[in-house]
């Protein structure tokens, strides 16, 4: 509803235009002022969309008045109501943006004439005003979800499609120096402070955070050579964590990887982010992987060679006989060496630690909580890890199992109906009730085609069909296709068909011109 101001010192020219504009539209609220001082108190709180001012009357003059209300309000509308036609009064109007000029007396047709355009003009802009909005509110999410697919992408390695390249580019990501990884544990029961934790977060340049797996999200951090690395994730994991309750604050843990000039090494960072949460001990909320001792012994040394990309590929793809085989040959390394038994316990616990961040990536929750090895022998500690890992490889491989190929359809049918929304991974993720990442690598495994290589020859086939009509702008497609950005769009289209969307266009009009 149009906010309409009217304001005159003159009551029964007041009381009479409220009456006109009251019987001639229904689509207003109006209020009045008596002189220019209470019309500018009153906007502050009314905030009028149009303002009606009477140019003669005592005190402050109506074109001052329009001046100071412009100061609070300078979107607002104005007509002048006024019986001095003058030059003078005309010029100061027009520099302070006056739409249009009612003499008195005025006709009542005349009256509702002008204040008609005034209001129509008023009401386009509005509805401009809210599709831009909304589209900037569209824009911003499909933002937000294709920086989180980017991060999944860079550090799991899971999805190869036409698209990283891009949306590296479109983040901006390239222009960065080094790049790190730090992962944030939240506490128990504590999920709902991602949100308000990514925002404060994002308030910073050069930070791109990921999805929330389980209790842990990945945030990859961009710096300049002249940079500390150490001060800058302190000051992010500081800032951070300002939006948590302060006595909850040594509950939380944070994990911060190496620092790389590649982004091809960014998975490094993130196994190192997730190593360095193994064993948090003191009052600190956050360690550096750089900060672990390196171990007093040689199969101390081995086991962190070995917690590297290695065991995470090992444990996410399944490889339980290798984990397997591997544990038992550390365990008898450090009965070997003549290490302490509860030792030998305390580094496989690390390693049953790490295995839950792990699987929790991948939405797989199992029963360990309370993992405690009670054998007072080398020979029954060895028993126990086996069995355990043998429940492990149980475990995995029935729930691996009951993603049958009839679930996977439903993926594939999921993608096929909701394609041109703003679909992504993650909101696939929320809808079938399994992990980005799972999602990713059993569409690759049981249907031979990658998730987004899928989604997008579904958007293209779509646009070529649109394409055909003349009448849609190659825009008003992107947007109806789930692109938000006509631009990219133009680079996925060309990319998918080695043509742009106009000459793709051109050519079928071309085909459809010499056929007739």
């Amino acid at each position: 509803m149009i906010k309409l101001l009217v304001v005159d010192d003159e009551e029964i020219e007041r009381k009479s235009m409220l009456m006109i504009l009251s019987k001639a539209f229904n689509n207003i609220d109006i209020k009045e002022a008596k002189n220019g001082k209470v019309a500018v108190n009153l906007a502050k709180t009314y905030r009028p969309d149009l303002v009606l001012m009477d140019i003669k009357m005592p005190g402050i003059s109506g074109l001052e008045a329009i001046l100071e209300i412009k100061k609070d309000l300078p979107k607002v509308e104005c007509i002048m109501v006024t019986a001095y036609d003058t030059f003078a009064y005309a010029k100061q109007a027009i520099k302070l943006g006056v739409k249009d000029y009612l003499l008195k007396p005025s006709k009542v047709n005349e009256i509702i004439e002008i204040v008609g355009q005034v209001i129509a003009q008023i009401e386009n802009e509005q509805r401009l005003h809210a599709e831009q909005l909304k589209q900037e509110e569209h824009f911003q999410k499909a933002k937000r979800a294709a920086e989180r697919d980017m991060v999944t992408q860079l550090l799991f390695d899971h999805v190869h499609d036409i698209h990283l390249s891009m949306l590296v580019d479109a983040l901006h990501i390239k222009t960065i120096e080094h790049v790190f990884v730090i992962v944030f544990l939240l506490p128990e029961g504590q999920e709902r402070q991602y949100a308000p934790i990514v925002e404060r977060i994002k308030q910073k340049q050069s930070i791109w955070v990921g999805p929330l797996y389980g209790r842990q999200f990945p945030v990859i951090v961009g710096y300049e050579g002249k940079q500390s690395y150490r001060a800058r994730a302190i000051a992010i994991i500081q800032d951070s964590l300002k939006v948590i309750d302060h006595h909850a604050e040594h509950q939380w843990l944070v994990g911060v990887g190496q620092p790389y000039p590649s982004l091809s090494d960014l998975k490094k960072s993130y196994h190192q982010s997730l190593i360095a949460l193994v064993d948090m001990t003191g009052s600190s909320t956050h360690r550096f992987y750089q900060d672990i001792p390196s171990g007093d012994n040689g199969c101390d040394q081995q086991l962190r060679k070995y917690r590297t990309q290695l065991f995470f590929d090992q444990v996410r793809f399944g490889e339980w006989d290798q984990v397997i085989q591997k544990w038992l040959t550390f365990i008898q390394c450090y009965k070997n060496e003549g290490a302490p038994l509860q030792k030998a316990q305390q580094r496989i616990l690390e390693m049953v630690w790490m295995m839950k961040r792990i699987l929790e990536d991948l939405h797989l929750e199992f029963e360990w909580e309370q993992l405690t090895f009670y054998g007072q022998t080398y020979q029954a500690f060895i028993d126990e890890a086996k069995h355990f890992l043998t429940q492990m490889k149980s475990q995995y491989m029935t729930h691996y199992q009951a993603l049958s190929l009839d679930r996977m359809q439903q993926v594939k049918q999921y993608i096929i109906d909701h394609a041109y929304e703003d679909i992504s991974l993650e909101r696939l993720s929320e809808q079938v009730g399994l992990s980005p990442i799972y999602i990713s690598k059993m569409f690759k495994e049981k249907l031979g085609v990658n998730y987004i290589e899928f989604l997008t020859e579904c958007r293209i086939e779509k646009a070529k069909a649109l394409l055909a009509d003349p009448e849609k702008s190659i825009k008003a497609i992107s947007f109806e296709i789930g692109y938000h950005d006509p631009n990219y769009f133009s680079k996925v289209f060309k990319k998918m068909t080695n043509v742009s969307p106009k000459t793709y266009r051109d050519k079928l009009w071309l085909k459809e011109n010499v056929s007739q």
